[in-house]
């Protein structure tokens, strides 16, 4: 409706009436404005009323939705599904051009539209979350592994002798494919024992560099968020040496953007040496599909050479979805987020604390890691090796997600190279553990209800070992009545 058309409407309608209408429409498009004119998460959410207009605003503006269109092409936006025109509010034609993913479109103006914004409200995003400097980012269809062999990839025509990727150890597949994929050879130097923390050998990196070479290495691989006791690299200081021998520097920032401290690693690396791109998952970070990645850095250019190395078109599922995901929250709503969980983590903290001594265990000492907790599992490993792994497979079947139990001495062969003590990040970590994360969009009742099953297991755990041993257990004050009443049956 346009205002020649709420003037017509007067004729049909009380003109009071309409005009309050019209007024009405009017609060959502002012709102429409300020996001085109701005190019910034709005302060407050809109409402899913208002978000749903701007789609189909943008949705008429591709070739697809015309009225009269007469498409004779391979690509004309057709759906044989109209269920899966909806999914997608008409959006159809996708992202970029064959040459350029940044590109846009003729056919699609207001696909293109869609992305162009969705670029600068996560850049907005980025800087409200603690990287103040950065410059530029786009939203690209791929999980952050591939991300991450892009990145490697357009690194490649400006470090032609590049065959090297330096990279502390962090025993997670996806970023290890990622430099296999892209055709790079990974060294692996070894995380340092620091209390309970493995933290980056500043020194094995250097002697890497020196010995292999600066023009032979393509970049060093670094990493923030991860798995306890597994703390965030030292970023800093990485990113001063990456300056020192002028190498790049690209950061797995995989679910760092709700952490301030990841966050703030990164924009102090960049502060005071190199840091050339940083890469961050769509899903863990602002609750969408699994799917989508952001690729951010500090040079504009280089960024969008890394957006033009990105073959054909793209699915614009990502970008819709987190464009409609930050415009529900606004920025205030993905503040509030930030906030519970930093709250999560110190509930989770302490809960598992307790829980620990309950059992003979405790919690692992990693005051470096913003998201992650580990709680060793000694006393099960004294038990039976196959009480770790068993613990594991009954959170599971228990419903308890995410939960991961590390057992000693695992070894796993992954693209070609041996990693011992597979999962705990290092040879010869000397506890087996147990992780539990306080992501983003935890609840106070996921905490609680974990606690309260993983007790229940480690008390079945530890009646069984007694059953098959016949020595008596030792109680602690969580053992209740009903508890020792089963002991003494199974005995």
């Amino acid at each position: 409706m346009n205002s020649e058309n709420f003037s017509i409407s007067e004729k049909i309608v009380s003109p009071s009436y309409i005009r309050q209408g019209s007024q009405a429409r009017r609060s959502h498009e002012q709102l429409i404005r300020l996001l085109l004119e701005q190019g910034k998460c709005p302060e407050e959410g809109w409402s899913e009323s208002t978000i749903e207009l701007f789609l189909n605003e943008l949705a008429v503006m591709d070739s697809n939705n015309f009225l009269g269109n007469c498409g004779v092409g391979e690509r004309e936006g057709r759906v044989a599904s109209s269920l899966v025109a909806r999914r997608h509010y008409r959006l159809i034609h996708g992202i970029g051009r064959s040459g350029d993913i940044a590109a846009i479109q003729p056919k699609a103006t207001g696909s293109s539209l869609l992305n162009k914004l969705t670029n600068s409200v996560v850049l907005d995003i980025l800087k409200l979350s603690g990287v103040r400097s950065v410059t530029s980012c786009f939203v690209v269809p791929m999980a952050t592994g591939m991300s991450l062999t892009l990145c490697f990839l357009t690194l490649r025509h400006k470090r032609p002798k590049g065959r090297y990727i330096i990279w502390p150890r962090i025993d997670q597949k996806s970023c290890f494919k990622a430099m296999i994929t892209a055709g790079f050879e990974p060294v692996v130097v070894e995380n340092i024992l620091e209390g309970d923390e493995l933290r980056t050998d500043m020194e094995a990196v250097e002697r890497k560099v020196q010995e292999l070479g600066a023009e032979n290495i393509l970049c060093i691989h670094s990493t923030t968020s991860c798995f306890a006791p597994r703390v965030p690299d030292r970023l800093e200081e990485l990113a001063t040496m990456s300056a020192k021998y002028d190498i790049p520097h690209v950061v797995n920032n995989a679910y760092g953007v709700q952490s301030s401290k990841c966050m703030h690693l990164i924009q102090q690396g960049a502060r005071v040496g190199r840091i050339d791109a940083f890469v961050q998952s769509l899903d863990k970070n602002f609750m969408v599909p699994v799917g989508g990645a952001i690729i951010a850095g500090f040079n504009e250019s280089f960024i969008q050479e890394i957006s033009r190395m990105y073959p054909g078109r793209a699915s614009a599922s990502p970008s819709l979805d987190v464009l409609i995901t930050l415009l529900t929250l606004g920025a205030s709503g993905y503040r509030k987020l930030l906030a519970e969980q930093k709250e999560m983590y110190t509930y989770l903290a302490q809960e598992l604390k307790r829980l620990a001594a309950a059992h003979g265990e405790r919690l692992l000492h990693t005051p470096h890691n913003p998201i992650s907790l580990a709680m060793s599992l000694d006393g099960l490993q004294a038990q039976s090796g196959k009480s770790v792994t068993q613990l594991g497979s009954m959170l599971f079947t228990r419903q308890v997600s995410g939960a991961r139990v590390v057992a000693l001495g695992n070894k796993q062969m992954v693209s070609g190279h041996m990693f011992c003590g597979f999962m705990s990040h290092s040879e010869a970590y000397p506890h087996p553990y147990l992780n539990a994360a306080s992501a983003v969009g935890i609840t106070r009742d996921d905490v609680t209800l974990c606690i309260k099953r993983l007790d229940k297991c480690l008390k079945s755990l530890r009646k069984e070992s007694s059953a098959r041993s016949g020595s008596p257990i030792p109680l602690t004050d969580s053992t209740d009545h009903n508890d020792i009443e089963a002991i003494v049956w199974s005995i």
